[in-house]
């Protein structure tokens, strides 16, 4: 062959070759979309939310079919029970929101774990000044062979993280309906007082009334006549300070189930006593369904993973290369492989810090155990306590001052009237009657907190949230997952 030609021929030839390695290479890859952030529409979207029920009892349905905590019917419609906030909170909750993407993140981790690593394209060439000499060239393509098993340890450990991210939804959900339930009381605490202070400022205003008229009749001097006026004007203040205290709970509530503080939506307060049957194995119970502890273990196995791929990484994978080339009008063929040998770092460091995180998850894991389990002890004192004070309240020192009071009416209807007296035993009976509304709440935050420390009775899913837009939520499948990091 005349030697003229030849680099004409290996220049078409790597031409040809490089341009459909280029084309390849831009079929495969992905292209970016624009993707702005309109933070109108979103406040338009929150606004709305209500307005649109379909998609909420839609999951409402879906959720009582998963979980029993659900009530039967959901019919916003005649205004929302406390577990109907519940079921609202799951669907709306921002924080269930970012709980639920990070989670998606985990996800699109673990289903693109394990591949081969591409394959890399080579090229070296060398152009002779001589006119007549030809081009020298060579193409290689290396591919590395993970003989080593180490993809399928880091699909293992990508698993394991997106099993972690799942705890966290379902921990993430299971404190959002005890906060939910806590929210609800204080609220409900907070319309109960304010309708005790209305009646209590009623009655000062009352007694107000008789102590001006017993002033004009000079049976009461000027001074004494003002503390009752002093009294009224406090009252009333409460009474303000009050109604804010309310709508501040009402506010919290609608931020707890991802709703504006305009919403047009009505609440009905309950404060019932739940009477807690606790298991008979407590700290084994906490051991099982604790959803920060199922945390915890998901978090060790992650751990676990991480060192067994750490430890897999010192056995070295294989990498092949093949090609063609020419050189001195000789044509070739180009075989190579590469084998690291781990004589000297073996990855000594990966494998250290690896074992030293397993270690502090193993701390974290144990740390998290003891103080669930003393804040299990507190709430159980912390709800006895408050149910032996609140049936001395209800049992005694309520339906006494009730006495007082209508024996001091009927003392009032004959014409004998202690002003002072009345002031103290309406003083005295709002007080009692504020204490038990304390202690009721206090009670049944401590329920629920033991409610909440316990865990769901059965290993629970996360909420099945669907999205109604691709970047509003995500929907969070279980997938297997390697180990068990219930």
């Amino acid at each position: 062959m005349n030697v003229q030609t030849r680099p004409r021929f290996g220049r078409v030839a790597m031409l040809s070759i490089g341009s459909g390695v280029v084309i390849n290479l831009l079929v495969g890859c992905q292209s970016y979309e624009r993707a702005p952030l309109d933070l109108e529409a979103h406040r338009l979207d929150v606004a709305a939310r209500l307005a649109r029920p379909e998609p909420l009892e839609a999951f409402a349905a879906r959720l009582a079919a998963q979980d029993g905590l659900v009530p039967d019917r959901f019919d916003q419609a005649d205004g929302l029970s406390c577990a109907e906030a519940e079921v609202v909170a799951l669907f709306f909750n921002p924080d269930l929101r970012l709980a639920r993407l990070e989670a998606g993140v985990a996800r699109a981790t673990h289903e693109h774990a394990g591949r081969w690593e591409d394959p890399e394209f080579g090229f070296d060439g060398a152009e002779i000044m001589n006119p007549s000499a030809p081009f020298l060239y060579g193409l290689t393509l290396n591919l590395t062979m993970p003989v080593s098993g180490r993809l399928g340890i880091e699909m293992d450990r990508a698993g394991a993280a997106y099993e972690a991210q799942l705890r966290r939804i379902v921990d993430a959900e299971w404190s959002t309906r005890a906060r939910v339930r806590r929210a609800w009381a204080a609220w409900s605490v907070a319309v109960e007082r304010t309708a005790l202070l209305r009646d209590v400022v009623a009655q000062v205003e009352r007694i107000s009334a008789i102590t001006d008229q017993l002033e004009r009749a000079g049976e009461l001097s000027h001074p004494e006549s003002r503390l009752f006026r002093i009294e009224r004007a406090s009252r009333a203040a409460a009474l303000a300070d009050a109604e804010l205290a309310r709508e501040q709970a009402r506010l919290a509530l609608l931020r707890l189930m991802g709703l504006v503080p305009d919403t047009s939506v009505t609440l009905h307060p309950s404060l019932t006593t739940v009477e807690l049957v606790p298991p008979e194995e407590p700290m084994q119970r906490l051991i099982e369904a604790n959803t920060q502890l199922a945390i915890q273990r998901a978090a060790y196995l992650v751990a676990e993973h991480t060192l067994r791929l750490e430890v897999r990484k010192q056995f070295p994978d294989i990498t092949i290369g093949t090609g063609y080339g020419s050189e001195a009008n000789d044509d070739r063929l180009l075989l190579g492989l590469s084998l690291p040998l781990p004589l000297i770092n073996a990855n000594r460091a990966g494998i250290a810090e690896a074992r030293a995180h397993r270690e502090l998850a193993r701390a974290h894991a144990e740390s998290a155990f003891e103080r669930v389990s003393h804040e299990y002890a507190s709430a159980i004192a912390s709800h006895q306590a408050a149910q032996r004070q609140r049936a001395q309240y209800e049992g005694h020192i309520v339906p006494m001052l009730t006495e007082q009071s209508q024996e001091i009416e009927q003392i009032a209807q004959l014409g004998e009237v202690d002003a002072l007296l009345l002031l103290e035993t309406v003083t005295r009976q709002f007080e009692a009657k504020s204490q038990l509304l304390a202690l009721k709440r206090a009670e049944l935050d401590a329920a629920i907190t033991i409610a909440e420390l316990l865990g769901p009775a059965q290993r629970p899913l996360p909420a099945p949230v669907e999205p109604s837009t691709p970047d509003q939520a995500i929907e969070t499948r279980i997938r297997p997952s390697v180990g068990d990091a219930s």
